[in-house]
């Protein structure tokens, strides 16, 4: 009888310690380096064993998301590195250029100098631009909200003034000022914001219309409130993007037309970020519409204050 207990007891003790042989075996596979494993229910889910898998489960997916998360964010950093290496680069090279020529008494004329001169302040410049815009985006990434200096203010005051400032760039560009989507005339848009950081938004995209638009081709400029938020959009009749490229075209340093000149060198790549980046510390977001030949509209959208601007 005690030889028969024993081995009944072997047995069952056996045949229930089987599902924990399977999450050990499992749990070595994930040791090795297989993220993909699963352990086996091997048990109901109402069971200690059954619960344990479920749960263990449940963690191995939140650790599989979490490395493709970290993978993911360290190809975006090298990536991001790249960019920058490349783009400090290229005014490093002119400038040290310059003076290499200079030291070597390769501008014997008073114009030489003069336009080497000139050459190494614009690539001054870029360098200065770039590294202001850089540090902005290392603020909002860190702190955005300290970014901010909020007061009651209504869109329609920026959507004016970007309407003139389009016209000063191009008087034979028509500039309709609108109602969200085009409908009606433009209508308030009130919201408690950082005015400086809402300009320079709507200037980057108002930049970026005058840029990648032919020279006096149409820009609607839109405002008002939609879906029970302010809006303020840009858009234009120009050669629109494709799909890829609207899905990255708020990515640092991505340029849909890498082969377009960048007037003065000074188009490193970060005007929509810093526009997505400066509306999501507002908690909004710039979203962009386009069909590619059809033109886009690019759309800042922004909580609705209670204030009213008379």
């Amino acid at each position: 009888m005690l030889a028969l207990l024993t081995a009944v007891g072997w047995f069952a003790l056996g045949r229930g310690l089987r599902p924990l042989r399977r999450i050990e075996h499992t749990a070595a596979a994930i040791a090795d380096g297989d993220l993909t494993r699963r352990v086996p229910v091997l048990a109901p889910p109402s069971t200690e064993v059954g619960h344990l898998a479920t749960s263990l489960n449940t963690m191995l997916g939140q650790l599989e998301q979490a490395f493709a998360d970290r993978a993911a964010a360290q190809a975006r950093m090298r990536t991001f590195l790249a960019d920058v290496s490349h783009e400090l680069r290229t005014p490093l090279f002119g400038i040290k250029g310059s003076t290499e020529l200079y030291r070597m008494g390769g501008m014997p004329d008073r114009s030489d100098v003069d336009e080497a001169m000139a050459r190494i302040d614009r690539e001054a410049t870029r360098l200065t631009s770039l590294t202001e815009d850089l540090l902005l985006l290392a603020r909002l990434d860190e702190a955005p909200r300290a970014q901010l200096d909020a007061t009651p203010m209504d869109l329609r005051t920026l959507a004016g003034d970007a309407r003139h400032d389009l016209l000063a760039l191009d008087p034979s560009r028509p500039v309709e000022l609108t109602g969200p989507g085009g409908s009606g005339p433009p209508g308030p848009a009130p919201v408690h914001a950082d005015e400086d950081s809402l300009r320079q938004v709507v200037t980057n995209l108002i930049g970026n219309a005058a840029t990648y638009t032919p020279a006096g081709s149409p820009v609607r400029i839109g405002v008002g409130t939609a879906n029970g938020r302010a809006v303020l959009e840009v858009a234009d009749r120009g050669p629109g993007l494709a799909a890829h490229q609207a899905e990255r075209v708020f990515d640092r340093f991505y340029r849909a037309d890498h082969s377009r000149h960048r007037a003065g060198g000074a188009n490193a790549g970060l005007g929509l970020a810093i526009a997505r980046a400066l509306a999501r510390a507002h908690d909004g977001d710039v979203e962009l519409d386009t069909v590619l030949g059809e033109g886009a509209c690019f759309r800042l959208t922004l909580p609705v204050s209670s204030f009213r601007e008379g």
